[in-house]
């Protein structure tokens, strides 16, 4: 289970991360066979505004039959698009990404 998921720590001010989402779209090929998650914990620049960045690989993503997580801290949870899995831990990031590999199997 844990080598089919890629942490991508996300670094740097709105334009680096929106930079290193883009760069993630590019190289999807890499990354689709792969449960993702992005580690936004330490990063103060993560915003309900810069989430919205992820919905559309989030998407994609699903479509492909794997997760994608966003780790995020000092944001309020209640306001995250339902479309997205956005969680306060790399625990919590993990477990999700179990569950769900759980629940495709039985499907």
């Amino acid at each position: 289970m844990q080598n089919d998921i890629q942490i991508i720590e996300l670094k740097g001010n709105l334009t680096e991360i929106e930079n290193q989402i883009l760069a993630t779209i590019n190289n999807y090929e890499s990354y689709k066979n792969q449960n993702l998650i992005f580690d936004g914990s330490e990063n103060q620049n993560l915003t309900l505004t810069s989430l919205k960045l992820f919905q559309e690989i989030s998407k994609t993503h699903k479509k492909s039959k794997k997760s994608l997580v966003i780790v995020a801290q000092d944001i309020d949870f209640n306001k995250v698009s339902s479309k997205l899995n956005v969680v306060p831990t790399i625990q919590e990031a993990m477990d999700l990404i179990e569950m769900e590999e759980m629940i495709r199997e039985l499907k």
